[in-house]
């Protein structure tokens, strides 16, 4: 019997190879589908650098010239693509280089597993040489982390980490491999994907119960408007999204993170809520009946004043993150669950109708701003540029199918405003955390992420010089990214704060800049530098054409500010034009 038992144990053992730990890791990437690596390299984590040398078909690394530029670069693959971004750093100053961009994915949503090389487990708490606890120092701002000590955990712990970075709500995973662990020898039985972990559950319970009362408000609604955000596509869920609003016939306002999950000029489609947002959807979220909420998260920038926001409304909110539901606005209706699920639900038990005097209220406020903002912004009569000629223009050019990837500041509302967008993925900003600087890594991953679209990077003259490095990138790998700064000589937004409410004391905004088309000139970039609107469309045009990268420089306005404007501590309703 003893034998017998033993022959069937040892049918049953899986078949094992010594591997190591470094090996493990990269066959780990393999099998999750991973093509694509932004990194750095260093001390602690050679051995995973070396292994990598014989896994050049495999796996694609980009050497970045700074670990921010890399981490952000991964957010803008997982952004245009879809899928995980994968970051190497070493320990030390090279994971702590990983922190903004670990905070910026934790609150944009953004799927990225960052694998950081650690010091011996031997050397760990003597401040050994490039030593940090980088696991206390990133667990507030990822979604999991872990140090591996040992390379037999490294199979296991890595599959948690692409199904925690990847399921439910999307967020950025750390995991913090000890050298002796790369290097370390030990039994591989080959990779196992993770499917569930017991103690986690991406996705709650969809209760009908929930999904039954808020189609009931729905109908009942004289004044219904929903308001849209990134968690639409991260759930997949554009068109289901789409179904929902035509059959309901409610008109529809996003967030920047959703702008795109429905096209520009969907009729519908009424424009952007928030600090900047458009006039006739701030207004009206104090006027409606019923606020549909769809995968935001009630953000400070969008509501304005907590206690004015929406008092008259019955609120409905569809989130897959049940945490977010009552967080900051009391919700009469929580739906939960992945929206996927949700709006097919609901758009089943909702009825065809078509609001038409409701909507027209948002055309007559939409008026209202062309007069007032836009018609001046986009076609102006004043001498010098403005930010959003350039950005009509580039619509004309690329017919609102390009990946538009901006920093932080004027520029960004400006492009948010006015890009048009035909398909989703393809606006990629810093939303909740507002990094300045991410523009230009970021735009180097979309294009890795999404290679045959056209990627443009939209920067103010603030934010490119603090990414301005990873031209080196680009001068590299030869990706085509094409690069607008639009150069205004102030860091715009805080002057605009300034001006409004500072009586105007420009303290530190008035920021020099260096030539940038002799500085894309050293990294073999073609560039030019446009002034005069005689010569814009020309400019653009030959950028969108130019085989490879390019850097145009537009000189706009030094003292434009970005209408409409909710001005912090006021209510959405008191939205200024001027």
């Amino acid at each position: 019997m003893q034998t017998q038992s033993a022959t069937a144990s040892a049918t049953i053992a899986p078949e094992t190879t010594p591997t190591s730990g470094a090996v493990a890791t990269l066959q780990a990437l393999i099998a999750e589908g991973v093509d694509t690596i932004f990194g750095y390299p260093g001390g602690a984590i050679i051995p995973i650098y070396d292994a990598l040398y014989d896994f050049k078909e495999q796996l694609h690394h980009v050497l970045v010239r700074h670990e921010q530029g890399g981490i952000h670069a991964a957010q803008g693959y997982a952004r245009s693509s879809g899928r995980v971004g994968v970051v190497f750093a070493t320990s030390g100053p090279g994971a702590t280089n990983l922190v903004t961009g670990l905070a910026d994915a934790q609150i944009d949503s953004t799927p990225l597993v960052c694998i950081t090389g650690q010091v011996f487990a031997s050397l760990l708490g003597t401040d050994a040489f490039q030593e940090t606890d980088i696991i206390n120092i990133t667990t507030p701002v990822t979604k999991w982390n872990y140090q591996v000590t040992d390379a037999n955990e490294i199979p296991e712990v890595l599959a948690k980490a692409f199904y925690i970075a990847r399921s439910g709500r999307p967020g950025p995973v750390l995991i913090d491999i000890t050298k002796n662990a790369q290097i370390q020898q030990f039994d591989f039985a080959g990779y196992m994907p993770c499917q569930h972990i017991r103690s986690y559950r991406p996705k709650p319970i969809v209760r009908n119960e929930y999904v039954e009362q808020a189609a009931a408000l729905i109908n009942q609604a004289k004044k219904p408007f929903i308001i849209w955000g990134q968690g639409v596509m991260l759930g997949g869920a554009e068109q289901e999204f789409k179904t929902f609003v035509e059959k309901s016939g409610i008109p529809a306002a996003w967030t920047i993170l959703g702008v795109d999950a429905l096209p520009t000029d969907h009729p519908l489609n009424v424009g952007m809520l928030g600090m900047h947002g458009n006039y006739g959807p701030n207004v009206l979220t104090n006027e409606c009946d019923v606020l549909i909420a769809i995968g935001m998260r009630f953000d400070d920038r969008v509501t304005g004043r907590l206690d004015k926001y929406a008092k008259q409304a019955q609120i409905i909110h569809l989130d897959i993150d049940p945490t977010e539901i009552g967080k900051n606005v009391p919700t009469a209706v929580p739906v939960w669950g992945d929206c996927k699920e949700t709006l097919p639900l609901l758009t089943a038990l909702v009825e065809e109708k078509q609001h038409t005097a409701w909507r027209q209220h948002f055309d007559e406020f939409r008026d209202k701003e062309v007069e007032a903002v836009i018609q001046n912004e986009l076609f102006p009569t004043s001498e010098e540029l403005t930010m959003g000629e350039v950005i009509q223009q580039l619509n004309e050019l690329t017919g609102g199918n390009a990946i538009v990837v901006t920093d932080v500041g004027q520029h960004q509302m400006v492009a948010c405003r006015y890009t048009k967008f035909n398909q989703s993925r393809s606006n990629i900003t810093s939303g909740g955390l507002g990094t300045m600087g991410f523009s230009l890594p970021a735009a180097i991953g979309a294009k890795f992420g999404a290679p045959d679209r056209t990627v443009v990077a939209i920067i103010g003259d603030g934010g490119v010089q603090m990414t301005i490095q990873e031209l080196g990138t680009i001068m590299q790998t030869g990706v085509n990214v094409k690069i607008i700064i639009l150069n205004n000589q102030f860091l715009g937004m805080v002057r605009q704060w300034q001006e409004l409410f500072n009586d105007r004391r420009y303290s530190f905004v008035d920021i020099a800049s260096p030539d940038y088309v002799q500085v894309a000139k050293g990294y073999y970039i073609a560039g030019q530098r446009v002034s005069e609107r005689a010569a814009l469309r020309e400019a653009l045009r030959t950028m969108l054409e130019h085989d490879g990268s390019y850097l145009l420089e537009v000189m706009v306005t030094k003292e434009n500010n970005i209408f409409p404007m909710v001005p912090q501590g006021c209510s959405v309703a008191e939205i200024r034009l001027k």
